[in-house]
């Protein structure tokens, strides 16, 4: 894959030997984005789990305290007085049999998809369709819910939603660049600290094996995955 001179430049900036702290990472890669818009910053772990395997399988969401950046689009498959809810707290679509028939036909302009519980019959019928995508509705994930309302609100307010895949890496965004180091780091932490206790208990030797936080277009940082505490320091003492 040919890489753009701006690319190489950023990359050039990066030790390839070192693993950086969280700070020292965010720094490069508002430093190293190469892109001419507020590009989103993400993270990308790899984990000590074999997904296969439903005792080890980490999925979760979190509300990051500085928001995502990015207000998402959020459909609401609900009826009556739960669909006048959903549109009352944002929802960006609403509907039910006929948002069914949209997403069948293979329309996917939404970030998210919440459902209410007596709809998930209809609703389970598109997981060849959202599944793929991670945008199948999930008690787990407080998507599948009566409350439209609050799912929503929390989507809009910057609620993530993350999965371990088949090769068990699990990716993540922080934010933007344009966000301060401050904002960054807090959002990384309360994901971390999320990923952190959702560790299976099945999961034997070390849980994260491998970290890296890059900009969409941008050079991957080797990020220390093993700093989980006083993150807003470059160094430990």
């Amino acid at each position: 894959m040919k890489r753009s001179k701006n690319y190489r430049a950023s990359a050039d900036k990066i030790d390839r030997s070192k693993l950086y702290s969280p700070l020292e990472a965010v720094r490069l890669a508002k430093d190293t984005s190469t892109t001419a818009y507020d590009a989103t910053v993400e993270v990308a772990f790899r984990l000590g789990v074999d997904p296969r395997k439903a005792d080890q399988m980490v999925r979760g969401t979190v509300n990051l305290p500085n928001g995502t950046g990015k207000t998402a689009r959020v459909l609401v498959f609900a009826n009556g007085a739960n669909a006048e809810a959903a549109r009352e707290a944002g929802a960006d679509f609403v509907g039910s049999d006929d948002m069914l028939e949209k997403v069948q036909g293979g329309w996917l302009d939404f970030d998210a998809v919440v459902a209410t519980p007596d709809l998930m019959g209809k609703v389970g019928r598109l997981g060849k369709v959202l599944g793929p995508r991670g945008l199948m509705p999930n008690p787990k994930t407080g998507t599948v819910t009566m409350d439209v309302a609050k799912a929503v609100t929390d989507i809009k307010g910057g609620k993530i939603e993350f999965r371990v895949d088949k090769h068990s890496n699990l990716h993540f965004i922080i934010g933007k660049t344009s966000f301060d180091e401050k904002a960054l780091i807090e959002n990384y932490s309360a994901a971390l600290e999320e990923i952190l206790r959702l560790k299976p208990s099945a999961s034997k030797g070390r849980y994260i094996t491998k970290a890296t936080m890059a900009t969409t277009m941008g050079p991957g940082i080797p990020l220390d995955q093993n700093r989980t505490r006083n993150l807003l320091v470059e160094d430990e003492a």
